[in-house]
């Protein structure tokens, strides 16, 4: 009798310890995931930092050149500033196909890419 609850004992050791380990698999892949999805955050944030800062230089210069052609720099700025304008009423208007369908492709595949890769294994 004593054999059998020693055994006993050590199954259920060894069940404490799987579901332990199984536990903080799953922390890990939790982890994982976020990370990932914490990184391609990052990088789209970086590129439209850099995006952004191009717009703007890039209406100033085209700001002074229509203000030169013009005689005239406040026009210039003021032609630019319409331009902008109609420009962010088009972005918008597509702000879920330009931007929220491929931020939420890029943050779908950052997190099932792993899985991916295990099931092809």
């Amino acid at each position: 009798m004593s054999e059998e609850f020693k055994r006993l004992e050590s199954l259920v050791d060894q069940l404490r310890k799987y579901v332990n380990n199984r536990i903080a698999q799953a922390k890990l892949a939790v982890a994982e995931k976020v990370s990932k999805a914490a990184a391609v955050m990052i990088a789209m944030l970086m590129v439209a930092l850099v995006f952004f800062l191009f717009l703007v230089l890039a209406s100033i210069a085209g700001a002074i050149a229509i203000g030169q052609q013009l005689d005239n720099q406040w026009l210039g700025f003021l032609i630019m500033a319409g331009v902008m304008l109609l420009f962010g009423f088009i972005v918008w208007a597509l702000r879920d196909k330009l931007i929220g369908t491929p931020i939420r492709n890029a943050l779908i595949k950052s997190m099932f890419d792993k899985e991916d890769e295990d099931e092809e294994a």
